[in-house]
């Protein structure tokens, strides 16, 4: 536990190249990218302004967002050696968060998540302290947008196809809270960003549509 008496968790978010991410958001592949890394600057900031969160990694070889990320204070680190995926990338970023502070909780969280509050995020991660291991599915309640391990408890992360069974069947207890739609709603289409749109996009998001004028 932290000075405050609060937790301290570390927030692992892997991130793909942004011109190969968001491939069935939009046909254009310069606003797919500009879309995905609005999506991450807005997540990354939520993490940042937590006060559960003492650290937010990265892990990804994208340059651009790289440097950006690294100035608005996350730790970026690249991604692991060979062709790995998404849960290699996790397990990179898990090791390096354990080998810096052992005691951290460790929360694997989506990139693409613009309606993510810091306020519902610290509400997900106080509820999810004291369970070994947890997972938010996303609106539909296939995927998972958020899974959570306490200090010393592997992540052992699933993501992929129908990743919520995948969670729920390796022990992952599942963290139901209705205050936080924001943490539950990734986008993939177009549909999905007009249903973040109307919960309330973070500032980098809403920049990049106001940008680019009407999106569907």
């Amino acid at each position: 536990m932290g000075a405050a008496g609060q937790p301290q968790w570390a927030v692992i978010v892997p991130l793909k190249a942004l011109a190969r991410s968001k491939t069935r958001l939009a046909q254009n592949e310069g606003l797919r990218s500009e879309l995905a890394f609005s999506f991450v600057r807005d997540v990354v900031a939520a993490a940042l302004a937590s006060p559960v969160v003492v650290e937010v990694i990265v892990v990804t070889d994208d340059q651009r967002a790289t440097a950006v990320l690294r100035q608005a204070g996350a730790r970026v680190i690249s991604d692991p050696p060979g062709q790995g995926d998404m849960n290699d990338a996790i397990e990179h970023g898990s090791l390096a968060a354990r080998g810096r502070n052992a005691d951290v909780g460790l929360a694997a969280l989506m990139s693409d998540l613009p309606a993510l509050t810091s306020e519902q995020l610290t509400e997900a991660l106080t509820a999810a302290w004291d369970i070994r291991r947890s997972y938010v599915p996303d609106a539909d309640g296939i995927g998972t947008t958020m899974l959570t391990s306490r200090p010393g408890v592997r992540l052992a992360a699933s993501f992929g196809v129908a990743s919520a069974d995948e969670h729920f069947a390796s022990g992952a207890r599942l963290l139901e809270l209705d205050s936080t739609p924001g943490l539950r709603r990734d986008v993939d289409t177009a549909a999905d960003l007009a249903d973040a749109v109307a919960l309330g996009v973070g500032p980098a998001t809403a920049a990049t549509l106001a940008a680019e004028g009407p999106f569907g």
